[in-house]
């Protein structure tokens, strides 16, 4: 399979996810609590778990790739080992929905995002987890009253952002204590409750986001003004996805599922 073939289907499977946070009441739990891995050669199916709860985030163990951590209507991330399909770690919280899961540089920390905007949930927006002890490093990372629906990490620099339904991207260090800049926002686009993701390009120079309005953002990361506004979709635009190995080149998709390729 081409590069570009592996990059639209995890594109596709991006969209569907992003779908699926939104339309968790409609999914049926005897396959919404189910986890898959799938080989994106073969397209076969390796591992299939059972959550136990309705799955709306995944994250693989960058440095150790047969862990997984699965999220979602429950208020705890397990970690499972695809080797024996057995949990082999546990991250409880007091929250009921986890929105997204982000590993840091080098694996050993993660980030997790929940449903948590009442007054006194300031410690449960923005988590950050040790992975082996499973213990939190830290819980005041995040003090504004809106829920981030994903998260990304810069390619190269200590640092992180988090989309929120504030409509703009939060730019956060990826170091303890995790401060927010707060002199740097990414704004512009609109989030309005929907899963909406954002993406780096290779290089982090270049800071990409869907919105509900149907068009693709791209801000420049250091100045954070908007470089381009493409009007991608009628549909909300849920994911825009830059290429890794061609320039200037990338893909939209929206709440319908349809992807369109831009260069």
């Amino acid at each position: 399979m081409s590069a570009l073939s592996m990059w639209l289907s995890a594109l596709r499977a991006s969209s569907l996810l992003s779908q699926s946070r939104l339309m968790s009441s409609d999914l049926q739990a005897s396959s919404a609590c189910r986890s898959y891995i799938q080989t994106i050669i073969k397209r076969q199916q390796t591992v299939k778990v059972d959550n136990q709860f309705k799955v709306m985030c995944v994250a693989l163990q960058p440095s150790s790739p047969d862990v997984f951590l699965c999220g979602g209507y429950s208020s705890v991330v397990l970690a499972w080992d695809s080797r024996c399909c057995k949990v082999v770690k546990a991250y409880k919280a007091a929250i009921q929905h986890t929105l997204d899961i982000l590993f840091l540089r080098g694996g050993s920390d993660f980030i997790t995002s929940s449903d948590c905007v009442s007054r006194d949930s300031a410690d449960r927006t923005l988590i950050a987890w040790d992975y082996q002890s499973t213990a939190k490093v830290s819980n005041q990372i995040y003090h504004e009253r809106y829920t981030c629906p994903s998260l990304a990490l810069h390619p190269l620099e200590e640092s992180f952002v988090a989309q929120t339904n504030g409509n703009y991207m939060a730019l956060f260090s990826s170091q303890i204590p995790y401060r927010m800049n707060r002199k740097r926002r990414f704004d512009g686009h609109k989030v309005e409750g929907y899963a909406v993701q954002c993406d780096f390009s290779l290089n982090g120079a270049i800071l990409a986001s869907g919105s509900s309005t149907g068009s693709a953002h791209f801000y420049d990361y250091q100045s954070t003004c908007v470089l381009h506004a493409i009007r991608a979709h009628s549909q909300p635009c849920l994911c825009v996805s830059q290429h890794p190995v061609l320039p200037a080149t990338a893909a939209t998709c929206d709440w319908a599922g349809e992807i369109k390729i831009w260069h």
